[in-house]
């Protein structure tokens, strides 16, 4: 069986993998992303290469394996939104993000040998028209903080969005596993071995 790399240590990608129901190791990549957050201001372009960088980095340290890299970023009114790590920053993005309509990018990168796969899928996202106390609660609730966007589709921040246009769901929260299935397999992966 060929060995399977996650080059993430996101609870949230993790979670999505693992209903592949396939073997896979689940590796940091370590890689600096403010780094590449300073120098490449499109948003699908950063995507991609950080999606890139942190397969590349584990495909360096076990070349006989397959690896997944993958990056999501938020775009905004030219703006790319990092996690916040604070409340405070996180409800000024909700503020900002409330009745108007951003970008999701997620891509992802297999590399297995001399082959390379880039998938990239752009979520277009309407927010609710939302009141202080409302962002203030739904902060509280689910502590964004650690999500690009400060929200969290998965749990309550479903309640946050009028509209929601994107070809797989689960892009929205960091790992298109519709594409992903569809590479992996014709990379020699048996995703019904399991069932």
């Amino acid at each position: 069986m060929k060995r399977l790399i996650l080059a993430s240590s996101s609870k949230y990608r993790k979670e999505l993998l693992d209903k592949l129901g396939i073997e896979y190791d689940a590796i940091s990549p370590n890689i600096d992303e403010d780094f590449y957050k300073k120098t490449i201001h499109d948003p699908k372009e950063l995507s991609t290469i950080l999606a890139k960088q942190k397969a590349k980095a584990i495909f360096k340290q076990y070349p006989t394996a397959t690896i997944i890299g993958s990056d999501q970023v938020c775009h905004f009114n030219g703006k790319i939104l990092s996690k916040t790590k604070s409340v405070k920053k996180s409800i000024e993005v909700l503020k900002g993000l409330s009745g108007n309509t951003h970008e999701l990018i997620t891509s992802f990168c297999l590399i297995q040998g001399d082959k390379e796969i880039l998938h990239t899928n752009i979520t277009q996202l309407k927010m609710k028209v939302l009141t202080q106390s409302q962002i203030e609660k739904y902060v509280k609730e689910d502590n964004p903080i650690d999500c690009a966007g400060s929200y969290k589709l998965e749990q309550r921040g479903i309640c946050l969005f009028d509209s929601i246009e994107c070809c797989d769901h689960t892009a929205i929260i960091g790992l298109p596993i519709i594409a992903l299935s569809k590479d992996l397999s014709q990379l020699g992966f048996d995703l019904f071995q399991s069932l």
